[in-house]
């Protein structure tokens, strides 16, 4: 099935970008101009699905009025002081968003790259000056198939070529083991000078891979055992995505945000949030650590011009505080699996498709053919012609992450949708 743009407008705007942008995307054949809740409107006024959510960005749902409010609200006020003085509004967010992850100490930053690699410096320092590791000689064990950003620092271990290849020299001071495997990581924290363990609790982007039920908790002890920071980067499996507050927290039964006394809560020592902390809004990212990490960074060790913005701190209170309000962990639990019930009963018949696999709502399903192939693309393509849309990730897997907001009759639309676009295809 070839790709089609339905008017001259749209291909206009195809064609403007590809003249004047670096061509670092591959995007779907769509021009999107207007989004509301789980729906979003292209140029031609077409309405779609939208089953990405901005890589989990939007997961209180496109332009949410009570997020958007408390943009326009502050930026009329006063948008921008850089760290070089106080605001009125930094102190409340910081308060806020410690007391609801349950940290003491927040350091904020605007992009989930960038609180990767600020984990990472933090990570170092606290090992030269807490744990008495030589100074350059920490080590930091990541995962095999991770996709944490990408600064040349974090794609120096990346195992994708795309993301590595032709961008060095790179950093040192990195152990890449096989995610999901405790033997692996075991073996990996008795070499010397290991001061971190950097996991995605399931890897989106390499095909919403998730791992074994128990691998975060024990991952979480073996951290313990050796005085290993366990560092979670939750930039897109954060905040309600999965089912939990967390995707660390397993799955436990919290009404609103999880309990650390949960058998599968493996809290972490470094926690990265992006994305969804802003609703999607406004770029907003933060690490969270307790006192005897975060303060080894002393002032002008690190920061950023824009981190902790007055915009930022108002929308962060706002998108947390909806996630609550509405429901939104409960919602991604019980849809997520009335999704993966569904997709798994489309599965079985039709051969195009051969697994459903996540948690909540971030979910992926692998297509039947090589990952060299087209048939993924196409196959998007096909959605996007009726009215959903979602996107390939390592050639033969789709992403399926639709706003936590979606209402249960919508999802089941949207899996008619699904299924009758998988029968088109294989006529």
């Amino acid at each position: 099935m070839q790709s089609t743009i339905s008017t001259n407008t749209s291909q206009a705007f195809i064609d403007l970008e590809d003249k004047y942008g670096a061509h670092n995307y591959h995007p779907l054949p769509v021009v999107l101009e207007k989004g509301e809740g789980v729906y979003v409107w292209d140029v031609d006024g077409k309405r779609y699905f939208d089953f990405l959510s901005a890589y989990s960005a939007v997961n209180q749902g496109h332009a949410h009025p009570k997020i958007t409010q408390a943009l326009i609200d502050q930026a009329r006020t006063l948008a921008l002081t850089s760290r070089a003085f106080y605001n009125n509004c930094l102190g409340d967010y910081e308060k806020f968003v410690t007391n609801y992850f349950g940290f003491e100490k927040v350091l904020p930053m605007n992009t989930g790259a960038e609180a990767v690699e600020t984990a990472i410096k933090l990570c170092r320092k606290w090992a030269y000056e807490k744990k008495g590791i030589a100074e350059n000689e920490a080590q930091i064990i990541v995962c095999e198939g991770n996709f944490h950003g990408r600064t040349t620092t974090i794609v120096s271990f990346s195992s994708d070529p795309d993301s590595y290849q032709n961008f060095g020299p790179y950093p040192t001071g990195f152990i890449s083991i096989p995610y999901n495997d405790i033997a692996a990581l075991e073996l990996a924290l008795a070499q010397p000078n290991v001061a971190g363990f950097l996991v995605e609790p399931i890897q989106g982007e390499a095909g919403v891979y998730t791992p074994a039920e128990d691998y975060m908790r024990e991952a979480r002890a073996l951290c313990t055992a050796n005085n290993v920071l366990f560092i979670a980067d939750e930039v897109q499996t954060g905040i309600a995505r999965t089912g939990s507050l967390l995707a660390v927290c397993g799955n436990c039964n919290c009404k609103n945000k999880c309990e650390q006394q949960s058998n599968t809560y493996a809290r972490p020592d470094i926690l990265i949030l992006g994305k969804a902390l802003s609703g999607g809004v406004y770029p907003v990212s933060a690490v969270l650590a307790d006192d005897h990490i975060m303060m080894v960074i002393k002032p002008g060790q690190h920061g950023s011009t824009f981190g902790g913005n007055p915009i930022a701190a108002k929308v962060a209170i706002a998108a947390l505080t909806v996630i609550d309000d509405e429901n939104l962990i409960q919602n991604s639990r019980h849809l997520g699996n009335l999704f993966r019930q569904e997709m798994q009963r489309i599965i079985d018949q039709n051969p195009l498709l051969l697994q459903v696999r996540g948690k909540g709502l971030l979910n992926a399903v692998v297509v039947n053919d090589s990952p060299d192939s087209d048939t993924a693309w196409r196959l998007c393509v096909a959605l996007k012609e009726n009215g959903l849309l979602a996107k390939p990730t390592h050639g033969n897997i789709i992403r399926f992450a639709p706003p936590l907001v979606i209402t249960e009759d919508e999802l089941k639309t949207c899996m008619a949708i699904i299924e009758k676009t998988v029968q088109q295809f294989i006529k």
